[in-house]
């Protein structure tokens, strides 16, 4: 029942569902708003490599970037979850429906805000970032990095 949970959770159209059942009610001015969540905004690299300060006990960016007690983040916008070679994945990641959904700044925005809640019983043990800004910096940080670790931008 978990498993399917949390793939559910890391489908995109999936992953909005929480977000609006956690959003305030809308303003009666503005209900169009409430109704279609939008995507993250753009952030800012040199901010996010401060944020990612926070990740960088377990994870790693870069042409050097190695697994540790998380997978290395290079190329992560685009690749499928829980396909890092030689890193051993936590069995919820390596279910068929979580490991054939595809990482995008939408559901790993709502991932990075609870990832206890999205996929319990892993290694990961960070409590989250709540900071929608925080959240668009360290993901345009990370868009940085290309699947071989080269800064793309």
């Amino acid at each position: 029942m978990r498993i399917a949970a949390i793939a559910a959770l890391l489908a995109t159209s999936a992953l909005v569902t929480p977000l609006l059942a956690q959003a305030p009610a809308p303003t009666p001015a503005a209900p169009a708003a409430a109704a279609t969540p939008a995507a993250p905004a753009a952030g800012d690299p040199a901010a996010g490599e401060r944020v990612f300060a926070q990740c960088r006990a377990c994870h790693q960016v870069g042409e050097t970037a190695r697994n540790l007690v998380g997978p290395q983040l290079n190329g992560l916008f685009g690749r499928t979850a829980g396909s890092v070679a030689g890193f051993n994945y936590s069995p919820a990641f390596k279910t068929p429906e979580v490991s054939s959904k595809v990482w995008s700044p939408e559901n790993f925005t709502t991932y990075i805000r609870n990832p206890r809640a999205v996929t319990p019983n892993t290694r990961m043990v960070f409590a989250g970032i709540r900071s929608d800004t925080q959240i668009a910096d360290l993901i345009a940080y990370l868009k940085q990095f290309g699947a071989d670790g080269k800064r793309t931008q």
